[in-house]
């Protein structure tokens, strides 16, 4: 299982109900670093929604390394993954290509796995110097979901979303007294007395329990340090969030997000934003006015049912 005796960075409460995605064996790709490399494997037809010259890119489900498809989203048995090498190739080819002028992330994630998310975090975080890019969380970006967020210019969250979670989770699982009951005997042979550390086949070890939390430790530090660069917050800021999670206007006070607004209408701001003279980053995003103070052009209504087709 993917998901199991592995760091990972996901909302703990959730961790269970989608266990079963770990049983996905994806395909194995490997994403170069270049950016030539990623949009090689993309191919000619870009693997995210446009538009009005806006790249919207989904990041969905549980989050995986590595998925072997350029296409970031994936139905895996019931539920959505998403992998950090399609996030990675769909930047790249939307960096390149002419027509994008701004880039979203469309964001619903719990979180997943550690490996290759701090990676992809750097790329974002340095992808941000050459096209505007906004982070719409549409309802949760929590663990690594956030953690890629974080890494975008802004960060909008409905007033019912969740950001946050920022930490490591290490699940180990012990299968020995079911297989004992079950008539079942696994012998590990190994050559070294740490090589079988968090072993399913057997309890957790005192000295192996200390051995993988100095591990989670590490990572954990790594983590909120990517993170509070990303939001030019101070490690303490982050480190003393204990891992919690905030909802909607929290998550502005805490300095987890810029604005509170519905998805639909954090695109049309940055669209807004788009068409305004000398544009070098994304201008802070303003709050949507109340619908009483709108106008809405046919244009804009045209608009909206291009963007609830990008977003849902």
């Amino acid at each position: 299982m993917r998901l199991l005796n592995t760091p990972l960075a996901i909302e703990p409460g959730r961790f269970a109900a989608i266990a079963a995605t770990a049983r996905v064996t994806p395909r194995v790709a490997v994403i170069g670093s270049r950016v030539d490399a990623d949009v090689a494997q993309v191919g000619p037809r870009p693997p995210y929604a446009m538009v009005t010259g806006i790249a919207v890119i989904q990041v969905q489900g549980t989050l995986l390394s590595r998925t072997g498809t350029p296409a970031p989203c994936l139905i895996a048995g019931a539920d959505i993954v998403t992998g950090y090498d399609g996030i990675r190739a769909s930047l790249s080819f939307a960096l390149v290509d002419p027509a994008v002028r701004a880039i979203v992330l469309d964001i619903d994630s719990p979180g997943g796995e550690i490996a290759g998310l701090l990676d992809l975090a750097n790329a974002i975080y340095a992808a941000r110097r050459r096209k505007p890019l906004l982070a719409v969380c549409n309802e949760c970006a929590l663990s690594a979901a956030y953690c890629i967020a974080s890494a975008c210019e802004q960060v909008t969250v409905p007033r019912t979303g969740g950001t946050g979670g920022v930490g490591v989770l290490f699940a180990h699982v012990d299968f020995s007294k079911a297989l004992t009951d079950a008539g079942i005997a696994v012998t590990l042979i190994t050559s070294g007395e740490r090589k079988a550390d968090g072993s399913e086949y057997r309890p957790l070890a005192r000295e192996a329990y200390r051995r993988i939390k100095a591990d989670i430790d590490a990572v954990g530090k790594m983590l909120t340090a990517t993170v509070a660069r990303n939001r030019g917050l101070s490690n303490a800021q982050v480190r003393n969030m204990d891992g919690g999670t905030y909802l909607g206007a929290a998550s502005v006070r805490a300095g987890l997000a810029d604005a509170v607004m519905p998805p639909d209408e954090a695109l049309l701001a940055l669209r807004q934003e788009l068409e305004k003279p000398s544009l070098g980053t994304v201008r802070k995003v303003a709050p949507a006015r109340p619908p009483s103070e709108r106008r809405r052009s046919w244009g804009q209504l045209a608009y909206c049912a291009e963007l609830k087709a990008a977003l849902w």
